[in-house]
């Protein structure tokens, strides 16, 4: 996980903390996070983000600088100072599993423990969750509109910090994509890394060929040529040309990558040079203003090509860059907890999401419900951590990824297609109902 420090949080819950502190009220606390509505052109979430997030709880700790800091401050007295200096998180969570398809108002995680703790995670918990399922919800997408091909998240340079071009290198890769340039997401994750080389490397060259041949010889292995610095069609032959020198001393083009034009019919015409000039195993890789729409486009023209380099449409999920998601107080001291407020209202208590399949073994309805009341279906959260250690092996990312993969064959026809206008079921159950309406009566 990438190193943050523990004042990545918001004030606000530092102010709550000292007042909870100074009277008393440690009692336990259960809160959830989840997405109160899906924005337009999504009819479902992958959940993300959970394994980073169990991290976090399990190393936050303040540093003596820290701590020494936010006495400076002036805002704080010692009985926080001193709470902070000790923390530990020692409760329980309970979440869906990670590259699970979810649904609104279903609780990703939910956080049991004394309040003070459980207040203070709240803003670090939401940056981690939230950013992760929003790419990952992005991606699968992508993964949707293209089945088959290679998608490889390109979005470092223009995600909004490095953090993010992390997370969206994790986020991606659970989804289905191939793999991401961005070399930390190797060393921290497992990510498979990806990557060819830029225009910069042709132009320092007097010659195109010369700059191919001089890249394909310090990089021998999955050799991809970017062909489209001056006359793409022209690369394409100059790459023809080169192959067998290369294929000479055992080194093979994997690929050549276009990243202007029309892509759909420069890859066409790049395709025939190949094919004619015997290297019809070559890959043609696209790049640049790539997103679903475009793919889908794509594979109706039956375009010939293989993978996609995806950056700033995926890393910054520009067409839907936030999702309205909350992190909400469900029970305090045994006693279940509703927010009232307009438009803002909140389901009370601990919750359950079961999910029930067709007979192809889609999804076919999700019931929202108290912890204890069993409906039919399969039991979508689980407990992830006791009295603040996890309680079952972390899962590999290659597991999270199979299990996005399940998950993405199982949705309804039109949620696979992408159709607009389809609302998956998610009902909430008459247990729930009654003890809101109670909630709301007692509050008046």
């Amino acid at each position: 996980m990438p190193s943050t420090s523990p004042l990545t949080t918001d004030l606000y819950e530092l102010n709550m903390v000292q007042a909870y502190l100074d009277k008393g009220e440690d009692k336990e606390a259960v809160f959830e996070f989840f997405v109160r509505r899906l924005p337009p052109r999504r009819g479902f979430l992958l959940a993300a983000g959970l394994d980073d997030a169990l991290d976090y709880l399990e190393t936050l700790r303040f540093s003596a600088a820290e701590i020494d800091w936010l006495k400076s401050t002036g805002r704080f007295r010692d009985n926080l100072l001193d709470y902070l200096k000790n923390f530990r998180f020692t409760g329980d969570v309970h979440a869906i599993p990670e590259g699970s398809v979810c649904f609104p108002n279903e609780p990703l995680i939910r956080i049991t423990a004394p309040l003070p703790q459980a207040q203070l995670v709240e803003s670090r918990l939401i940056n981690i969750l939230h950013f992760q399922t929003l790419i990952a919800s992005k991606a699968a997408r992508m993964v949707l509109a293209a089945p088959g091909k290679i998608l490889s998240d390109f979005g470092l340079r223009t995600a909004h910090g490095a953090e993010a071009g992390l997370y969206s290198a994790r986020a991606s890769y659970i989804a289905g994509f191939a793999g991401a340039a961005n070399v930390l997401a190797g060393e921290r994750y497992g990510v498979p890394i990806v990557g060819t080389m830029a225009h910069s490397f042709v132009q320092v060259h007097d010659d195109e060929m010369t700059a191919f041949e001089n890249f394909a010889r310090a990089r021998p292995q999955g050799v991809i040529l970017l062909i489209d610095t001056y006359d793409t069609e022209q690369g394409a032959r100059k790459v023809v040309e080169l192959a067998p020198r290369l294929a000479a001393d055992g080194i093979a083009i994997r690929g050549v990558r276009i990243d202007s034009g029309d892509l759909t019919a420069m890859a066409r015409k790049v395709r025939g040079i190949l094919d004619d000039g015997g290297l019809s195993e070559v890959i043609i890789l696209v790049s640049g203003g790539i997103n679903e729409d475009v793919l889908q486009t794509m594979m109706k023209e039956k375009a010939p090509i293989d993978g996609f380099g995806i950056g700033v449409n995926l890393a910054a999920s520009v067409d839907v860059p936030a999702l309205d998601c909350a992190y909400k107080l469900q029970e305090y001291a045994g006693k279940p907890k509703r927010k009232l407020s307009e438009g803002k209202a909140t389901w009370p208590a601990r919750k359950q999401v079961w999910r029930a399949y067709d007979a192809d073994g889609r999804m076919r309805g999700d019931i929202l419900s108290l912890e204890n009341d069993r409906q039919p279906g399969e039991a979508l959260i689980v407990p992830v951590m006791r009295a603040g250690t996890r309680v079952a092996p972390v899962p590999t990312l290659a597991q999270i990824r199979e299990r996005a993969a399940g998950d993405l064959k199982r949705l309804p026809g039109p949620l696979a297609r992408l159709e607009s206008g389809f609302e998956y079921p998610v009902n909430v159950a008459d247990a729930l109902t009654a003890l809101a309406k109670q909630i709301e009566a007692k509050t008046k």
